[in-house]
Formats: C-alpha cells, structure tokens, sequence
C-alpha cells in the first residue's frame, strides 16, 4: 500500500510530502510484551515506567490540557501564513479555535472543510485552500534526545478514507541535512483508508521501508476509545509500544557517512498532527467534512 507522510518543521522555511512505494508487512514485528511500570507522586501521571535495560524513567515533560487554552509555554501551533508550508489535502494550517482547542481536561486537533473556498497566504506566496488543518509542536520549547514519549489519544471516527492523523518527533535541527537525512520518528500515524491499523515508523536515509515501518499495530477502536501510543527510543533501537505492549521494533543502518546511532543521535521535538489525507488515502466525495484527533496527555520520560 502507498502511505502519505507529512513532514513539517514548525518555524523552518521549507518541507515536502513523500510517498513510499507500496510495501509489506515487516518480518521483524515483535510480539506483544507487557510492560510494568510504578507509581510515584511526582510528573506524569504518577508513572514510572520500567526501562528496557532496567531501572526506570524520569518525567521529563508533560501536558494533560486541563486549562482553557493551549499553554503556548509548551506548544507552538503551525501556521502556513507564518511558516509557508501548506497542508495535505487542499489544506492550509491555521491558529483558529474551529481548529485547536482545549477543554475539559483534553486537546482536540480538528481538519475541516470550509463553507467556501478562500486564499491560504505565506511568506513564499499564496493558494487556493478549501480546508483548515491543525498542528502543534514543542519546537524550540522541548526537545530529548532518547526516553520515553508517548501520547493517551482517540483517533477520528471514520471508516472512509480521506482523513489523516499523526502523533510524531521531528529532529529540532537538520544536523545531518534535509529529510529524511536528519530522521524522523513516526510514533503513531492513522489513516482513514485502513482505520484498523496504526502505524509506527522510523525513517531515516538508507532505510528499507519494509523493515522500518510496523504493519501488524492492529487497534480496531482507535476512533472510539483511547489508547496509549508510545516509543522508547534508545542509542540502538526503537520500542514501539501501544496500550504498554510491544507491536513493533527497529534498529536502524543508516547510509554512509553516517553510522548508527546517527541520525537519531540528536534532540527531537514533539508533534500533534490532524488533516486530511492524500495519495491512496485521497478525499473522496464521501470523506467527512471534518474529523478530530482528542489528545487526552502527552508524557515523556527520560
């Protein structure tokens, strides 16, 4: 199957849409494994969670959107008007409360179609858009390089295709040039062609996409209850683990020059991502005309 990946870089100058041949299921998903995890008094949620090599995790950051209003202390929303980089979809990303808000205790990241066609403005010009998108990201406010990060969320509730979400790190700087030379970890991406899956990914120059993306992440309610969608990233590997059990894990062999564990070696912010979907996962006529992710926390650990 095609998969469509967006890659943004909240306040960079440029970005690109990539689509992958069609591949495979990877022969190298794990089975599940459950993973403990202890209870303290202090930082998400009261959770330790036992590290891979033993002992445990320190909170690093966290948000369980319990104010009125996105904490800009923590997150900055994508704009094209300020960033030039458009939306998948016919979208263009916007700072609207149609579009991101937080109440009761959660975050909802919603794509829209408008009631009409209008003019989506950035700094390297302007384009007809019929649909708004959302985005936000820790970009120059968080970054940690390895730990845990994992996110409690509830997909969109749609079975047609057309609808895209992702729950993503993103390295702060491109020390090892453009993508995918720098990275990029893909902790939880959904698509409404194959509602019944989600996907985990790492991608990085060299890779081999039937072995860097996880096929077999079955999660049948994703669009009516929450789940837990969570990495653990270390120096040799990354853990994927959805609701605490292990679905899928990669070491990765990037191209020369680079040697592991480059490019995943550097500091990588966090990223909320809902729009519409592109490529085999095209709109249709029958697409929604709107659908939102509902972000109940985002923890990470280190």
């Amino acid at each position: 199957m095609l998969r469509f990946r967006l890659l943004c870089a909240l306040g960079a100058a440029t970005a690109s849409v990539a689509a992958l041949a069609p591949v495979t299921a990877s022969p190298t998903a794990a089975a599940p494994v459950t993973v403990a995890s202890a209870i303290t008094k202090t930082g998400c949620g009261g959770e330790r969670p036992a590290k891979p090599g033993g002992g445990r995790y320190t909170c690093s950051f966290e948000d369980d959107f319990n104010g009125s209003a996105l904490d800009r202390s923590k997150w900055v929303v994508q704009e094209t008007a300020v960033t030039g980089i458009s939306a998948l979809g016919s979208g263009c990303y916007v700072d609207d409360p149609d579009n991101i808000r937080v109440g009761s205790g959660q975050l909802f990241l919603t794509a829209r179609k408008e009631a009409a066609p209008f003019t989506c403005s950035g700094p390297f010009g302007s384009y007809t858009a019929d649909r708004t998108a959302a985005t936000i990201g820790s970009y120059g406010l968080f970054t940690q390089t390895y730990g845990r990060f994992e996110f409690r969320a509830k997909l969109p509730n749609t079975t047609i295709q057309g609808i895209h979400s992702a729950l993503w790190l993103y390295p702060q700087k491109h020390t090892y040039g453009a993508w995918p030379s720098s990275g990029e970890i893909d902790v939880a991406e959904w698509f409404s062609g194959t509602p019944q899956k989600v996907y985990p990914s790492v991608h990085y120059a060299g890779e081999d996409t039937k072995l860097s993306s996880g096929y077999n992440c079955l999660v049948a309610n994703s669009g009516t209850q929450f789940h837990r969608y969570a990495v653990e990233w270390t120096p040799t590997s990354m853990r994927f683990l959805y609701d605490n059990r292990v679905c899928f894990t990669h070491s990765w062999t990037p191209d020369a020059p680079l040697v592991a564990p480059q490019p995943f070696d550097q500091p990588f912010y966090v990223v909320l991502t809902q729009v519409f979907g592109g490529g085999w996962n095209s709109i249709t006529p029958s697409t929604p005309t709107s659908a939102t992710t509902t972000v109940d926390w985002v923890r990470v650990w280190k």
